[in-house]
């Protein structure tokens, strides 16, 4: 309703100035915006203000010439002037009705647009270090980063998902040594555990699985060679392992991107990746050389420091690495590149800004930081599972609560604030359960559609989609939709696409499940003042059946946004 509101108050003005009510030469853009308060109407315009000026008449007297042009609009139930000029508009049934109508032939595409133009954009997220289980701090990034590209898919960007795998440097020597020392454990060897080995058990089921399976070949090979062994297959089980319970919650990349292939010779032998972005920025002027290392000038571009990108014994920096793996991106064509990373990694933004501007894509990455997530139960703070005695992962959350829950609770919150997630509370069948309440709107609408099908003599049992075409309801009349919870419910159907707009550009997923939490309450409150099937009232029941419908299908398209699911019974 936006445009089409913008466009009622350039034409009331343009009318007026034919009139010869106003004198302007140039009309200002019409400002149309939603009232804070709900009470001062549907939408607002501060466009008085700014014809004032040029039009040499005080603002209010220039909005009381605005307000009078628009009242006998047919969109229009009523207009006042409010403060020093603003235009305070409040929609008629009969535009709330249209949109009901759009919402439900949008279906799927609803809140769509082509604001990304066809352009290319990565989503990076997760990336954890295949070298054991993630944690439930990834399952937030997992969820936020899958929600990030569906919605940006929706307004018409080409979405690629990539999985960083950091399976380079000194952390996969360790994951080798330490599987290595677990399956010297079971070949009855006494050889030390490494003192900064990881000590989970996840290790010891990974060496079990070769010991059981190899037996004690390995016992008395050399060091090197067994851990090198240890090294490849042990990252193979973690990697698909990781990619397993990623697929589980719904979350499927398009490109896993290994770490070593930077540190690899290119296939004529010449430099690796990393030297060759290195070379470029030092083409560029921003490498210099400085107590035998090699430095980029990040201070040029806002940073509070140079960065080192090779050391003085000639290793590169991970720095270096990320800087050669962001250089690979644009190479690849992207024409933005967005990063969802850790809390841990707040202070790694700027160097990491600069270094794409300086490799000249300025203002093509965002980076998103992900604060933690704060597991309950029942009100008190859950650090140990119960199974292993070690932290809770990603997995044992999602197999406790549900694929569903998960994603939803990840994304309730803004991503610069941390996620209390209440393991009881996320398993409630109650009004308590955000997800839980969503879901059953979604269920009941469904279930009144059944319902109406049995009465009408057809299938109630056939999937919902297939009950809706049996109703018919196609040419419903809306014209019964004017009752206040009516109303309320086609007002807050009418926001779908605003709000889905400004999910989108601001990468924020969290203002979709608020929405879908208010869409849920205007239904419940609807179903609980409106008879939705009434024999005495068919035409009644037909425009009604028509709005609850179009209500489950905006619920399903948010839902499907969110990679939460829209079950058609509970």
């Amino acid at each position: 309703m936006r445009e089409a509101i913008e466009s009622m108050v350039i034409a009331a003005i343009e009318d007026a100035v034919d009139a010869g009510e106003l004198e302007l030469v140039e009309i200002p853009e019409p400002s149309v915006e939603r009232p804070r308060d709900p009470a001062h109407g549907d939408w607002a315009t501060t466009v008085a203000l700014k014809c004032a000026k040029a039009a040499g008449m005080p603002p209010r007297q220039v909005a009381q010439i605005v307000a009078g042009r628009l009242a006998d609009h047919p969109d229009i139930a009523s207009v006042e002037v409010a403060g020093p000029g603003f235009i305070n508009l409040r929609l008629s049934p009969t535009a709330l009705q249209r949109v009901v109508r759009h919402v439900r032939q949008a279906d799927s595409k609803l809140g769509s647009s082509d604001s990304g133009a066809g352009r290319r954009v990565q989503v990076e997220f997760v990336s954890a270090n295949p070298v054991g289980p993630m944690h439930v701090g990834h399952g937030r990034w997992a969820a936020l980063g899958d929600s990030v590209a569906r919605l940006l898919a929706h307004t018409g960007w080409s979405v690629e998902r990539e999985f960083y795998v950091n399976d380079a440097g000194v952390q996969m020597d360790l994951f080798a040594r330490s599987v290595s020392a677990r399956y010297l454990e079971f070949c009855g060897s006494d050889e030390p555990f490494p003192e900064d080995g990881y000590q989970g058990s996840y290790i010891k089921e990974i060496a079990r699985e070769i010991f059981d399976a190899e037996g004690t070949c390995w016992l008395d090979a050399s060091a090197a060679s067994r851990e090198e062994y240890f090294r490849e297959k042990a990252y193979a089980q973690v990697l698909e392992h990781l990619k397993r319970v990623l697929h589980d919650f719904g979350v499927d990349f398009d490109v896993w991107f290994s770490e070593r292939r930077l540190h690899a010779a290119s296939a004529d032998g010449g430099p690796c990746e990393i030297d060759t972005a290195i070379e470029e920025l030092r083409e560029r002027g921003h490498v210099y050389d400085h107590e035998g290392a090699v430095w980029f000038r990040s201070t040029a571009f806002g940073d509070d420091k140079d960065r080192v990108l090779v050391k003085a014994d000639g290793s590169y920096t991970y720095f270096a690495a990320d800087i050669a793996y962001h250089k690979d991106k644009f190479d690849r064509g992207f024409d933005r590149v967005i990063n969802i990373w850790g809390a841990d990694h707040h202070g790694y933004v700027a160097r990491m800004q600069a270094a794409v501007a300086a490799l000249g894509h300025e203002g093509q990455l965002d980076i998103v930081i992900g604060q933690l997530v704060n597991l309950f139960r029942n009100g008190e703070a859950v650090r140990m599972s119960k199974r292993t005695g070690e932290m809770v992962t990603f997995e044992e959350l999602v197999e406790e609560v549900g694929a569903d829950a998960a994603r939803y609770w990840f994304l309730r919150r803004s991503t610069d604030q941390q996620v209390d997630f209440d393991i009881a509370v996320a398993k409630e069948q109650s009004a308590d359960n955000p997800v839980y309440y969503v879901q059953y709107a979604h269920a009941r609408i469904c279930s009144i559609l059944r319902k109406a099908a049995e009465e009408a003599g057809e299938n109630p049992d056939a999937a919902v989609d297939d009950v809706v075409a049996a109703l018919a309801l196609d040419e419903a009349d809306l014209a019964p939709l004017d009752s206040e919870a009516e109303l309320a419910l086609m007002r807050e159907l009418d926001r779908f696409g605003e709000v889905i707009d400004v999910a989108a550009r601001e990468l924020a997923p969290y203002k979709l499940t608020r929405y879908v939490e208010e869409l849920a309450a205007s239904f419940h409150q609807f179903y609980t003042v409106c008879r939705v099937i009434d024999p005495d009232a068919p035409d009644l029941t037909r425009a009604r059946l028509f709005a609850v419908d179009a209500t489950r299908r905006a619920l399903r398209c948010a839902l499907g946004l969110l990679g939460v699911g829209a079950p058609e019974r509970m």
